[in-house]
This record gives C-alpha cells, structure tokens and sequence, in this order.
C-alpha cells in the first residue's frame, strides 16, 4: 500500500515542467478605432451590444416569442451544444490520464495432474489492488495534450454561442423578411385593383371614342405587370414562412406573424458604435479562433516531450494463498513494482515530424485568429456605414412616395376630365408603385442593419 500510495504522489508531483512556448495574444491587424467619414454616423450613447440581452434588444413581443422557439427546437443549435459536450467528454478523458488509475482485482485456479497415488492438485486464490502502466509526466506531455483538450473544449463552447447568436439574427432577419415581403404583396395587389379599374374606365373611354386602342393596351399593361407581381410575391411569402419554420425547428403560431413591415418597430432604435475595435475580441468566433491557437500552442509542449524519457510505474500489492481461510494473513501478502524506462533513440525522424507540424498548425491558428478578428472588423464597418446613412436615405424614399402619390393623383384627375394624356395618367401610377416598392426595400434594409449590427458587435447571448 506503501508503494501504491508512492506512485500517486508521483502523479501529483509529475507534470510541474511545461514544454509549451510562453502563449502572447498575436497584436489585432486592424486599427484601433472604426472608420471615419460621411457613410458613418456619429457615436450614439447607450450599453455596449455585448451587454444587451436579446430580450431586451428585440421589442417586438411576437418576434421574441418566435426567436425563443427558435432556441428551444433548432436543429443546428442542438448539433453545437452537443459538439461542445463531446468536447468536454474528450478533455475529461485526456485530464484523467494525468492521474493514476486503480484497479482491485481477484483470481482463483485449480489444475489436477495424474490419479491416485501420483494425483497433485494446485489450488491458488489472490486478491489486490494495484496501478497498471502509468505514465510519470515528468516532462510535462500528458499535461499538454490535457490543456489541448481543455481549450478545443472551450473553443467549442464560444463556437456553440456564435452559433446562438447567428441563429437569433437569421430568425429576425427572416422575420423581418416576411413582413417585407406581405407589404409587397399588399402593396402589389392594390396596384392590381387600381390598374384592373383603369383599365376598365379606359375600355369604357374607347368604346365611347373617347380613349385610343392605345390607351387601353396601355392600361392593361400595368395590370398585368401587377397580376405577375402578385403572384410572384405569393410564392416569396410561402418561402419565407418555410424559411422561418426550418430555423424554428416548427410551425409558427399564425398570430406571431406580422402582416407587413410599415408601422412595426421590431429591435431598439440604435446600437452604440463610439466604442474600440477592442470589442471585437470578446466575439465569439474570435475567442474560439484564439482558443484554438492556445490548443494548437499546447501540441507543440506534448511534441517536445516526446524527445525526453517516458517513465512507466506499474506496481500491486495484495494477498496470495492456496486457501481461503489463509487469504487475508500476514503470510500471504504480495507487493510488486514494476518501473520502466523508454528512451527515444532512433526513430526516423517521427518525434521531430511530430513537432514541425504542431509548430506548422500554431503558425497556422495564427493566421486564422488574425482573419477572424479581420473578417469582424469588415462586418462591423460595413454595418455602421450602411447605420450612417440609412436614415436619410428612409427620409428621401418616403418624401418620394407622398410626391409620386400627389403626382398619380393629380394625373388621372386630369385624365378623367380630359385634360391630359392617359401616358402621363400611366407614367405617374408606374412611377407611384416603383417608389412604393423602394421604400419597403430601404424599410427591410434599415430594420435588417440594426439586427446585423447587434450581431456583430457580439451581442445576442442573454
């Protein structure tokens, strides 16, 4: 037991050596502050995106009820957490071998020679416990490959929370979509009504020789654009829901659904963005990206153990009889322990393959830690520069709607009384139902930026 207990405080002791290169965070490769200029907006006051829960950022009661489905029945979510599990299970494993393992054993034989006067019997029984090929970590391998594991898991779990945060922006994008596109449809099918009544006036105008054949060509022209449009959009809103259910994992309750995206405020009106790039490191992905590099760091420490002597403990200690009633005695303990020592020699150049690769993956979790933090920097720019002038270019679109309506009305006014040409009647509707169709777009882009942007300042985790 004395040895046994020997070999455990060997593997508490074992591992105090390192072999891994000292970890530095590689300098961030963007500037540190964001781009200035006429696309971007001034700072705006509030809490950091990262510390505004999604419950809070979404003020749309039927779009966070939709988004919490979506957490609960997604697919894609379910595979992240489960990855992150596997990866626990896997560092757990590799962080018990740093430890001995004890196993209690037992065993009876009987074996018979020869009958009658030469008959001899052997009987044996035994009972122990003891430790079976345990590595001393004196060089620190074990230890390594365990904080390899240790941030692969924790890489997992940043992974698992982008992969949350992703999700919550797809279902709002996706909701905000739809209601998009039921405006379109809306507003498709009024068009539809309005030309399918002109046409009809105008038909009327020509059978009493007032309007051109012209003019009635003209007339159902716009018509039929509209009837195409109409369907068209049908088939875009049917999309969307499907779009919607496979990232809620389910049918979306009828209610929840908007009916259009005019008159709804679906997240918070801004986002801070006065603050440093610095916030890109706590994104997820980025953090996973630099877990990984701490993994691929530690790789390099178990490679370079492997050059050094690997010190094999197996010792047992217990009792041997060939009765039972003598098992437990004094005279029947046993005590082995069995030390081995492996030396590395030759080996065709393995250890040292070994090694420049696990320096070659470091150099290149590099490379992708810098990338990410790139790709971030990129996303949030392109974010704030579309926040700068959204706002304007909303204002504009709505100006031209309200002209382009006094312009439709004012021209079959005058067309009506004869007093202009049913082109200019035609002209003015083609253009009013143009301006309408922008300004949904330029609606859905401005909702949509705000719900990227949160995303990408890393929000969207409480």
């Amino acid at each position: 037991m004395r040895s046994i207990a020997s070999v455990l405080a060997l593997g508490l002791l074992a591992g105090c050596i390192s072999l891994d290169p000292e970890y530095q965070r590689p300098a961030a490769p963007v500037p540190a502050a964001w781009p200035q200029g006429g696309a971007y907006a001034p700072p705006a006051a509030g809490a950091p995106a990262a510390e505004t829960g999604w419950q809070d950022f979404f003020v749309d009661a039927d779009l966070r009820a939709v988004v919490g489905q979506a957490l609960d029945n997604n697919r894609d979510l379910r595979v992240a957490v489960q990855n992150v599990l596997a990866a626990r299970a896997k560092y757990n494993v590799q962080g018990a071998a740093q430890l001995p393992t004890v196993n209690a054993s037992g065993s009876g034989g009987y074996s018979r020679t020869g009958a009658g006067a030469t008959r001899q019997e052997t009987k044996s029984l035994s009972a122990g416990i003891g430790v079976s090929a345990f590595e001393a970590d004196l060089f620190g391998r074990v230890a390594s490959l365990t904080r390899a594991e240790l941030e692969t898991y924790l890489a997992e779990e940043e992974t698992a929370r982008a992969t949350r945060i992703s999700l919550i922006s797809e279902v709002a994008t996706a909701y905000i979509t739809y209601a998009a596109d039921q405006s379109l449809l809306r507003i498709a099918r009024e068009t539809m009504e309005s030309a399918q009544h002109s046409a009809e006036v105008t038909r009327k105008r020509l059978s009493n020789g007032v309007a051109t054949r012209l003019d009635a060509a003209e007339a159902d022209t716009v018509y039929q654009t509209a009837r195409a449009d109409v369907a068209s959009y049908t088939t875009q809103v049917a999309q969307d829901l499907n779009a919607l259910e496979i990232l809620t994992g389910g049918p979306v309750d009828p209610a929840r659904l908007p009916d259009g995206i005019e008159g709804r405020t679906f997240t918070l009106a801004a986002l801070p963005a006065g603050i440093s790039t610095d916030v890109l490191l706590n994104r997820p992905d980025v953090l996973s990206a630099e877990h990984s590099l701490k993994s691929a760091n530690a790789n390099i420490g178990a490679a370079r153990a492997a050059f050094f002597p690997t010190v094999s403990l197996t010792t047992a200690a217990g009792f041997a009889s060939s009765a039972f009633g003598n098992l437990f005695t004094a005279q029947s303990q046993s005590l082995s322990f069995t030390p081995s020592v492996s030396v590395p020699i030759f080996d065709n150049g393995a250890n040292q393959g070994n090694l420049d690769y696990a320096k070659a993956t470091r150099a290149a979790a590099v490379a992708t830690y810098e990338k990410t933090i790139q790709t971030a920097f990129k996303e949030v720019a392109n974010a704030l520069a579309r926040r700068g002038t959204i706002a304007e270019q909303l204002d504009a679109q709505q100006a031209t709607v309200s002209s382009a309506q006094v312009s439709y009305d004012l021209s079959q006014a005058r067309y009506k009384q004869g007093a202009d040409s049913y082109l200019n009647a035609l002209d003015a509707q083609r253009t009013l139902y143009s301006a309408q169709q922008t300004l949904v777009s330029v609606r859905l882009t401005d909702a949509s930026n705000l719900v990227t942007l949160y995303q990408v300042l890393g929000g969207g985790v409480k």
